[in-house]
C-alpha cells in the first residue's frame, strides 16, 4: 500500500471528514479493505481494493479519539470509534493492529483493517446509525422554523431593522491546529462582547451557528452569524460588518477573518434579505427567512463537538405587547 500521505498532519476537521468518507464508503460496498493472499513462504500478498485509499490516514483517525475533551460524535465517527473498541485496535509502528479472533496472536495491519471494515459495516446496519441522518434533518427543519420565528419576533417590536450577515472563518494555517472547543471558546468571547463593546449598543437580536464545511467546501470550522440592529439608530450595515470583522480578528489574535454578505448585497437582486428593512414591507420577510435559514442547513453539521455544546444560539428579546406572541412562537420551537 502506498503511504505517501501517512505522515501528513491533518486538522481535526479534516480527520473527522475522512472518517465520515471511510464509513460511508464501507457502508455502500461489500469489499474488504485489502485482498490478502498467503504465499508458501509465509509472506502475505496484499492487493488494494476501492476501499484501500480511505485507510491512508487511519492512524490519525484512530488518534482522534484521545478523550482529552468529552465529545459528541456524528453517527459516522461513532461507528468508527465503536468498531475500533470492539476489535481491540491498538497503535503500532506500521499502522493500527488488533489481535486474532482467538486472541492468540497479532494480525498484520492489513488484516486488522479488514477486521475493522467488517465491524464498521455491521454497525452501519444497526437502527441507531440509520436513524441519525433523519434525526439531523428533522432538527434542521425545526431550527429553520425557530430562526424564522425569531426574526418575526424582532420585526414585530422594531419598525426598522438593519440586518448584518457575516461568516467568521479561520485562516488555513490556524485551521491546521484548530480544535472544535477552540471555536466555541472564541464564540463565547464574542458573545461576551455584546455587553461591553459599543459596536453592539443598538443590537436587538442575533443568531450564531457553529458549522463545519463539507468535503467539497474546504471542510473547516466556521461560524455563521446574523445580527439585527435597531434600524432607527443604525444605518450603515457595511460599516457594522467591517467592525465585526475587526473584532473577530482581535478575538482570534489574527487567526480569523470575516466574510461579509452585506458588502455585495447586489448579488441577491430582488431577493435581498439583508441591510436596512422596514417592518411595513411584509414581502421582504420571505427573503430574510431565506437568509437566516442558511444558518441552520444540515449539510454543514459538526461531526464532532464538545459534549452538550449548543451549535445554534439566539439572543433574548425584550418583550412588549406587540412582540410577546411572536416571541412565544420563536421559543416554543
Amino acid at each position: 500500500m502506498n503511504n505517501r500521505k501517512h505522515n501528513t498532519h491533518l486538522s481535526q476537521s479534516d480527520i473527522a471528514l475522512k472518517i465520515e468518507a471511510l464509513v460511508q464508503a464501507i457502508e455502500h460496498s461489500d469489499t474488504p479493505a485489502f485482498r490478502i493472499t498467503h504465499k508458501r513462504s509465509g509472506y502475505e500478498r496484499v492487493e488494494e481494493t476501492r476501499l484501500s485509499r480511505h485507510f491512508t490516514s487511519v492512524q490519525q483517525m484512530f488518534n482522534l479519539f484521545d478523550d482529552r475533551v468529552p465529545y459528541d460524535y456524528s453517527e459516522h465517527l461513532q461507528a468508527f470509534r465503536e468498531a475500533c473498541d470492539d476489535i481491540g485496535l491498538q497503535r503500532s509502528p506500521n499502522g493500527p493492529v488488533c489481535m486474532s479472533e482467538t486472541g492468540t496472536y497479532w494480525l498484520s495491519h492489513h488484516q486488522s483493517m479488514n477486521e475493522l471494515t467488517t465491524r464498521i459495516r455491521q454497525l452501519t446496519r444497526e437502527q441507531w446509525y440509520r436513524r441519525r441522518d433523519k434525526d439531523r434533518s428533522d432538527l434542521a427543519r425545526q431550527q429553520e422554523i425557530s430562526v424564522c420565528n425569531y426574526f418575526d419576533a424582532v420585526s414585530e417590536i422594531y419598525s426598522r431593522i438593519t440586518i448584518v450577515r457575516v461568516d467568521f472563518h479561520y485562516r488555513s494555517e490556524a485551521q491546521a491546529r484548530l480544535r472544535i472547543e477552540h471555536v466555541f471558546d472564541d464564540l463565547d468571547r464574542l458573545i461576551a462582547k455584546h455587553r461591553c463593546n459599543p459596536l453592539f449598543d443598538h443590537l436587538i437580536g442575533h443568531i450564531y451557528s457553529v458549522e463545519q464545511g463539507d468535503r467539497n467546501n474546504g471542510g473547516g470550522y466556521h461560524i455563521h452569524a446574523a445580527y439585527f440592529f435597531n434600524g432607527n439608530e443604525v444605518r450603515g450595515d457595511v460599516f457594522k460588518a467591517i467592525q465585526l470583522g475587526e473584532l473577530w480578528e482581535d478575538i482570534t489574535h489574527g487567526k480569523g477573518y470575516m466574510y461579509s454578505c452585506n458588502h455585495d448585497k447586489g448579488q441577491y437582486g430582488e431577493e435581498c434579505g439583508i441591510g436596512r428593512i422596514q417592518r411595513e414591507d411584509r414581502a421582504i420577510r420571505r427573503h430574510v427567512h431565506k437568509a437566516v435559514k442558511y444558518l441552520v442547513k444540515a449539510a454543514q453539521h459538526l461531526r464532532v463537538r464538545p459534549e452538550g455544546a449548543r451549535c445554534l444560539r439566539t439572543g433574548q428579546l425584550k418583550q412588549s405587547r406587540r412582540g410577546r406572541r411572536a416571541i412565544d412562537r420563536a421559543y416554543m420551537t
